[in-house]
C-alpha cells in the first residue's frame, strides 16, 4: 500500500498497479472504500491485462486518515485530483460508482487535459438534491447530522450538514451542459432503489460528447456487483481505453 498526503488534507492510502496507460482510477461510493467487489475485480483485470490501475480511499474512509464526518464532497473531489496530479502520470480513465460517479464528473471538468474517458456505475450526481426529502434537508440544516438505516451494512449511514451543503454547491444537472468530449459509458440497474434509472438517461443527454452510451440492466440493483455485472463493467472499461 502506498500513501499520499496532499496539502491541508489527511494522508490518503492507495494501491497502484503498474502497467500501460491510460491509468484506470476507481472512485468508490458514499461511505465505501477501495476494498469493494468492483474495485478489486478491476484490479485483477488490470493485472491480467497489463493495464495501469489505481484504487484509493478518500479522506476519512477505509485506510486513509481523517474523520469521516469532517469530510465534504469537495474534499473528496480534491482527494481525487491529488491522485490524478501526484500518484499517476499521463491520461486517466475514471470509473465512478454511485457518489463516485459525481466526483468523477467534477474531476473530469477540473482536469480536462488529463481525463480521457469516464465509466459511471449507477452514477449519482446531485443526490443531495433529489436523494433527500424536504424534511431531511431541514433536519440536516437545523441539527447538522442525519442518520439513515443502511441497507448494505449494520451501521447507519451518516450525513452531515457540511457534506450536504458541499453537494448543493457542486450540482451539475440543472440545465448546464457537461463539457466533456471523451467516451462515456453509464451502467445502470433498473431495479436500483437508490438511483432511479431515468437519471442515468438524463445524465447521458447532458454530456457535450457524442460518444456516450447508457447500458441499462433490467434486473440490476444499485451495486451491480454480480458476476455478470462485473463482466459488463470490465467490457465498458475495455470499450473506452485505447
Amino acid at each position: 500500500m502506498n500513501d499520499l498526503t496532499p496539502p491541508a488534507r489527511p494522508r490518503l492510502a492507495y494501491h497502484l498497479t503498474e502497467g500501460r496507460g491510460p491509468t484506470v482510477i476507481f472512485l468508490p461510493g458514499y461511505a465505501s472504500d477501495m476494498t469493494g467487489t468492483k474495485a478489486l475485480a478491476l484490479e485483477a483485470w488490470a493485472k491480467a491485462s497489463g493495464r495501469a490501475f489505481l484504487r484509493f480511499d478518500y479522506g476519512g474512509c477505509g485506510a486513509s486518515e481523517g474523520a469521516f464526518e469532517d469530510q465534504s464532497l469537495a474534499d473528496w473531489r480534491d482527494d481525487t485530483l491529488s491522485m490524478i496530479d501526484h500518484a499517476v502520470q499521463g491520461p486517466v480513465v475514471l470509473v465512478g460508482s454511485s457518489m463516485g460517479g459525481w466526483i468523477m464528473l467534477l474531476a473530469a471538468l477540473t482536469r480536462p487535459e488529463r481525463v480521457s474517458a469516464l465509466v459511471g456505475v449507477a452514477p449519482a450526481p446531485d443526490f443531495t438534491d433529489w436523494g433527500f426529502s424536504q424534511e431531511e434537508k431541514l433536519y440536516l440544516l437545523q441539527y447538522g447530522r442525519l442518520e439513515r438505516p443502511n441497507a448494505y451494512g449494520p451501521q447507519p449511514t451518516v450525513y452531515t450538514r457540511r457534506f450536504w451543503q458541499s453537494g448543493e454547491a457542486n450540482r451539475l444537472m440543472h440545465g448546464a451542459q457537461i463539457a466533456f468530449d471523451g467516451p462515456v459509458r453509464l451502467l445502470q440497474g433498473q431495479q436500483d432503489p437508490d438511483v432511479p434509472w431515468h437519471r442515468a438517461v438524463h445524465l447521458a443527454e447532458l454530456f457535450r460528447s457524442p460518444h456516450v452510451q447508457t447500458w441499462l440492466v433490467k434486473d440490476g440493483d444499485h451495486r451491480l456487483s454480480r458476476e455478470d455485472d462485473i463482466a459488463m463493467l470490465i467490457r465498458a472499461v475495455e470499450d473506452v481505453v485505447p
